[in-house]
């Protein structure tokens, strides 16, 4: 049935498009641990690579058709153009080739308790924290996750156990070639309009999700399209979890200190554990939920679970300190959706520093222009906003759309340069002690967070 599946059995020589990227690479480093050789090839210089790197895989950088020599089979990356001359190379080649899902499809084949944690937001952290449960309750999973968690000093790693634990994202539908045991829905919002066209189309894909996982869905019962999306869905047992009274799973009792929330986990109406997390934002509540749910379900204690959430501190690029430095403390979030800037730039609002910046890159064309007055209003929550043009990614901006016609829309005063080194420059020059700078986007905006570190350093 999945030609990829046979596939892997017979090959030993893997080459990867992009093997940089957050969804690549975790693949790789599973690749590798079984004993594939690998090569790869990307455009960028980022962390991942050297993580790569280290690992002995070779990484060609900028992607050329001479790249693909000696592989026997090719996965490539979903961002990259249809005119990427190393993906034309591979296509025309008569080598076996697959997008990146075929390849991740067929890892989750391979195990037979396998987690997916989908939704628009959150998907990262929640992953994050239910991989942290398990691996400390001795549950040995493989993960696959979207950023590093600290934990295991990476994306990725290959467990002795049944368990899979992974993200399932819902951009143009690669979920759907996923086979998990139990899923998780975290919520739907408006995203990858330029795929699905309308909202209704978006929650048609998750219910295709729902349909296909095999036992279990543990879902968010407080978000409306979530369980339009659950309509009609048979045959799976069905755990719900959320603030309302008809929830399975429930936290009451909450309580926010400075950002960091508390409160009482019940399963239908009995108290399970308090549960104090070690991660900033209300919107986190959620995630926690979500995550306990999952492995309460498989059987791990209330109260390891809440040990094991307390000592959780964030995946990479959530919200994520990078440094403090002359008072100012310098931070990074993967936020790039307006609905994610909003909850994130809350919270850092609630830690009580004197002004929050948030310097945020724009993502896409489509989403930018489609989502402009969102991104404004979410950006006003920040007391200083700083802004870089638009990462365009796999897209040609057709839409005429602008960082300067994002910058009209923010009510506050607000700059935007075209370089990262701009960009840091003016956050050093006129941030003050007790501010946050908090890098936003799925881009590469976290290196003008390091090079502000660098900034300061230099001035010391």
């Amino acid at each position: 049935m999945y030609v990829i599946d046979d596939l892997l059995k017979k090959v030993k020589r893997v080459h990867m498009i992009g093997i940089g990227g957050s969804g690549m690479c975790p693949l790789a480093e599973i690749l590798h641990s079984e004993g594939y050789s690998l090569s790869g090839s990307d455009n960028n210089e980022s962390d991942t690579l050297f993580r790569i790197r280290a690992l002995g895989i070779p990484v060609a950088m900028g992607q050329r058709a001479e790249n693909i020599g000696g592989a026997e089979m090719i996965v490539y990356t979903a961002a990259l153009l249809k005119d990427n001359p190393e993906l034309v190379a591979a296509k025309a080649s008569g080598i076996p080739t697959f997008e990146r899902s075929k390849l991740f499809g067929a890892i989750t084949r391979r195990y037979k308790n396998c987690f997916a944690v989908c939704g628009t937001h959150g998907k990262t952290t929640a992953t994050s924290m239910l991989a942290q449960i398990m691996l400390t309750a001795g549950l040995d999973p493989t993960c696959v996750i979207g950023g590093k968690l600290p934990l295991i000093g990476g994306n990725g790693r290959v467990g002795s156990s049944d368990a899979m634990v992974c993200e399932a994202c819902e951009f143009a539908d690669t979920f759907l070639d996923l086979s998990p045991a139990t899923s998780v829905f975290l919520n739907i919002d408006a995203d990858h309009l330029d795929y699905f066209k309308t909202v209704e189309n978006l929650i048609a894909s998750f219910t295709k999700f729902a349909d296909l996982t095999r036992d279990r869905v543990i879902y968010n019962g407080d978000d409306e399209r979530t369980l339009i999306s659950l309509r009609g869905v048979t045959g799976k047992d069905m755990v719900s979890f959320g603030l309302g009274e008809g929830c399975d799973y429930r936290a009451v009792n909450i309580a926010v200190r400075d950002a960091f929330a508390e409160f009482d986990m019940t399963y239908r109406g009995e108290l399970l554990v308090r549960v104090r997390l070690g991660v900033p934002g209300r919107h986190n509540v959620y995630n926690a939920m979500a995550a306990f749910a999952a492995a309460h379900k498989n059987g791990v204690d209330a109260y390891a679970i809440a040990d094991s959430l307390a000592e959780f501190r964030g995946a990479g690029r959530r919200f994520e300190i990078l440094g403090v430095r002359n008072g100012v403390t310098i931070a990074d979030d993967y936020a790039h959706h307006p609905k994610e800037i909003e909850v994130t730039l809350n919270a850092a609002k609630e830690m009580n520093y004197s002004r929050v910046w948030a310097v945020f890159q724009p993502f896409t064309f489509s989403r930018t222009a489609m989502l402009i007055d969102d991104f404004a209003d979410a950006l006003n929550i920040a007391d200083k906003v700083v802004m870089t043009e638009i990462m365009g990614s796999r897209e040609i901006n057709t839409y005429g759309v602008k960082t300067e016609h994002l910058a009209e829309k923010i009510g506050k005063e607000c700059v935007w340069y075209d370089t990262f080194e701009e960009v840091a420059r003016h956050v050093v020059d006129h941030a003050e002690s007790g501010d946050l700078v908090i890098t936003l986007g799925c881009g590469d905006i976290y290196k003008a967070a390091k090079i502000m570190l660098k900034m300061y350093d230099e001035q010391s």
